[in-house]
């Protein structure tokens, strides 16, 4: 049993030595640590087997409190595994003791484990910070540990660094102090951190400069920018002081540590990473310009801000038991995250943004033959990348929201305060919040959950009204909705499902609430005169799709077109019927025509996208109001270079007109951006170039070093969806340039992340076994799921095409807006 590294985790920081600046340009990079565990023996034994992956040992030794040390004799790598064991020459009895570990490990370049992230300074050098990244399973890169959550202990770390170096680490810094054996170097000693899982560890190295408040709470609160730009840092410092509170008062548990800080790093896979009291972030994740960021950036730093912070208390305070409960985790904070910043900027509206984001995005995926439980039993760890997806989050934050609103607020809150309470510096299952909240609420939270979390899918919910006098009596029936058509398995899967009811009396408030827990139910809505509209999902809160009788949908349409309906609830309206006209019910193309998406079609449109781009002579476009100048032959001068700050779209319309010196302006663009916003913003839309060889020139840009590691597939994934020839373009040379795309990003996300973006939008059978075919022979582990969603929707895009392409081509032209008058 682990009870602690102390005294101490020490790391001297080889290659930041300013002594070895050669180390600086080449891949050798290395760091060596002296490490102690305090540990229980709990059975006699001459072996200790732990975690360890890219790092070899130099000496190891076991010493029974009150006795003599015993060293190693020898390292047995099992590789495949990622473990070592150490076997020693004498039985280690029950008891405490110290194992002591001096070991070497490499700085890499993989943006996991300890690694180096290269930035620019101000005056252009090229530098590296040494960084961390370690959930799930990468710890055991940074040090020999046990890596499961479930493996709690106390950490005392201390950095040996360059003096003129930023260094940080979980806790506080207790003691900075010069370096015996070099005097450029300083040795910095943090405090103890509490007991805590290994992929929650972190420290840093860099150069960084900050801001600094301390919250109501008196926490202090600092985030860390590039040398240059602590004032793009000054929005995530207001967000987080307000947030903190925020939790604190919600589930009324103080947060536990004396200080948080929030960084930067130039290369980093995930948006960012909650590491108890040093949550790591993507520069466009945290850095907002004060005069040029977009309001949607704005949004999205709050909303980032807001969820690893919630991790504070929901996953590192209290940890998932194993990572079978990881949606546990994830889908908690991707939705308090917008319960925390719809309190603290409530003029976002952003319910709303939660709906077409997140909800939307794990409807379209959990339609799929290929979805998943929410909860996935993980059996090895390597398992777990491939379950860090829109259903662990995004169904996973939709089903809490639905959760909350079933229990309501005030009992939600009470059930969290106890899960908390109870739970704090342990470890927990789903099982365990299931029971607070039902002690709090009262309600069968657990039989209701089960039915959500435990099996993949979710219900169509068909409605039909009879009007009885001056009531309307609701028949409703359940029945598990697929992408690929009717239901057809031999079991009948149904769902416990929380259903709200509003009519045109007040649409913003349910006039009835039910628990549908059979197949069919019916329901009598008191008081309600024929005139009045009814309408299921009130908010657009519960995860399920509603198929109105074309009665109902009828007498829906002039709340659509007064707006009297809310945004938020037209918007899952129009998503339902979008996803009823696909091949999945059968319904005929002519319910393009209906008032309920014909009203505003945008929904509509973005599914279409695929449809449009495919058929032969197809040219349907959506252009931005771009001068006359840029439409002819794009030349762009000084003149016009503001209108570039507009929006992406009018990047896209500028590069989907132009030359090849449009492509050469835009890359110079981007080459000059300071802000790493706006160099994302160029790289996503560099794809909308149309000639051939200048497709070629973006995807070879993609590999380049201009840009940075994590932001390769946003450029390969935007030629991708830029144009038919750009989906092709972009297949072959990620077929091309395979090896290297997997040897830099396997193991994580952003493989998947890459797959998806080149061939999910192909629409034909023969390019579905393509992509089955190359990774049948060119395997991705971590990916195979995402491979067979994907040519399950290269399928589904097919039938859709056949079906509908001239229907929808026929209908857009209709509603084309006439050419302005000259």
């Amino acid at each position: 049993e682990w009870l602690s590294t102390a005294p101490a985790l020490q790391y001297l920081l080889l290659p930041l030595h300013p002594k070895h600046p050669t180390l600086l340009q080449t891949n050798c990079h290395f760091f060596l640590v002296l490490m102690e565990f305090l540990l229980q023996v709990k059975n006699a034994t001459n072996q200790i087997v732990m975690n360890c992956a890219d790092i070899d040992i130099i000496t190891a030794s076991y010493a029974p409190e009150g006795d003599e040390e015993v060293h190693a004799t020898g390292f047995n790598y099992q590789n495949e595994d990622e473990k070592v064991t150490l076997s020693f020459p004498s039985t280690l009895q029950k008891g405490t003791g110290t194992l002591k570990i001096d070991f070497v490990g490499e700085l890499n370049d993989k943006m996991k484990g300890f690694y180096r992230s290269k930035y620019s300074t101000p005056s252009g050098d090229t530098r590296y910070a040494a960084v961390t990244q370690f959930e799930a399973t990468d710890a055991r890169r940074a040090f020999p540990c046990w890596d499961e959550p479930a493996i709690k202990a106390t950490f005392d770390i201390s950095l040996v660094v360059p003096k003129d170096r930023v260094a940080l680490s979980n806790m506080n810094v207790v003691e900075r102090r010069p370096y015996p054996d070099d005097e450029s170097l300083v040795e910095v000693k943090f405090a103890r951190s509490p007991v805590m899982s290994t992929y929650l560890v972190a420290f840093v190295v860099g150069e960084y400069d900050f801001v600094e408040a301390r919250s109501q709470d008196g926490v202090l609160v600092r985030v860390y920018t590039p040398v240059g730009k602590a004032e793009q840092g000054k929005f995530a410092l207001e967000v987080a002081a307000k947030t903190l509170p925020f939790y604190k008062d919600y589930f009324n548990v103080p947060y536990p540590l004396p200080k948080i800080d929030l960084i930067a790093i130039a290369d980093f896979a995930a948006g960012a990473m909650e590491n108890w009291g040093l949550v790591t972030y993507r520069e466009t994740a945290l850095l907002i310009d004060p005069k040029n960021s977009c309001s949607s950036s704005r949004q999205w730093v709050a909303l980032v801000v807001g969820h690893e912070l919630a991790h504070q208390w929901f996953g590192n305070l209290v940890t998932m038991e194993w990572w079978t409960h990881l949606w546990l985790n994830e889908g908690f904070a991707s939705w308090i995250e917008y319960l925390c910043v719809d309190h603290c900027f409530p003029e976002y509206d952003i319910w709303t943004q939660f709906v077409s984001a997140d909800y939307t995005r794990a409807q379209e995926l959990d339609a799929l033959d290929n979805s998943h439980p929410i909860e996935v039993s993980v059996g090895h760890p390597s398992e777990v990348d491939e379950i860090f997806d829109a259903i662990s989050y995004s169904k996973g934050a939709s089903v809490i929201r639905m959760l909350h609103d079933y229990i309501g607020d005030e009992d939600f809150r009470k059930g969290m305060n106890l899960y908390l309470t109870k739970f704090q510096q342990r470890n927990a299952a789903t099982e365990d919040l299931w029971e607070s909240l039902e002690k709090a609420s009262g309600k069968p939270i657990a039989a209701v959950m089960n039915t959500w979390t435990k099996q993949m899918g979710f219900p169509l919910i068909y409605v039909e009204a009879e009007q009885q006098e001056d009531d309307k009596v609701l028949k409703l029936v359940q029945k598990k909705f697929c992408a690929s058509g009717p239901y057809t398995g031999e079991d009948f899967p149904m769902w416990m499902v929380p259903i709200s009811i509003c009519t045109s009396e007040d649409p913003t408030c349910a006039k009835m609430q039910i628990l549908m827990d059979k197949p069919e139910l019916t329901v009598v809505l008191k008081d309600t005169k024929p005139e009045q509209w009814v309408k299921l999902n009130l908010g657009t809160v519960g995860f399920y799709r509603t198929q109105y009788s074309p009665a109902m949908l009828e007498s829906l349409i002039p709340a659509i077109r007064d707006l009297s309906l809310p945004p938020v609830d037209r918007l899952g309206l129009q998503n339902d019927l979008f996803s009823l006209v696909s091949p999945a019910t059968g319904e005929p193309a002519a319910r393009w025509e209906h008032p309920a998406l014909c009203h505003s079609p945008s929904p509509a449109l973005g599914g279409a996208r695929i449809l449009l781009r495919t058929p032969k002579g197809c040219s349907i476009s959506l252009d931005v109001g771009i001068p006359p100048q840029l439409h002819t032959n794009c030349c762009i001068s000084k003149s016009v270079m503001g209108l570039f700050l507009l929006s992406s779209q009018v990047y896209v319309t500028v590069l989907k007109h132009g030359d090849s010196s449009t492509l050469d302006t835009m890359l110079k663009l981007h080459k000059q951006a300071d802000m790493q916003e706006e160099k994302n913003r160029i790289e996503r839309v560099l794809g909308a170039i149309s000639q051939p060889e200048l497709i070629q020139k973006v995807l070879t840009f993609a590999l380049s070093e201009e840009v940075r590691p994590q932001d390769t597939v946003s450029v390969i994934g935007g030629v991708a969806g830029g144009s038919k020839q750009g989906r092709k373009a972009a297949w072959k040379f990620v077929r091309d340039n395979w090896e290297e795309l997997y040897n830099r990003y396997q193991g994580g996300f952003l493989i998947s992340r890459l797959i998806k973006l080149t061939v999910d939008g192909f629409a034909n059978d023969k390019m579905a076994a393509e992509v089955k075919a190359f990774f049948e022979s060119h395997p991705a582990p971590s990916a195979e799921r995402t491979v067979q969603q994907c040519c399950e929707n290269i399928l589904l895009n097919a039938a859709w095409l056949r079906r509908d392409a001239d229907s929808i081509q026929h209908f857009l032209q209709q509603r084309r807006a006439p050419p302005a008058p000259v």
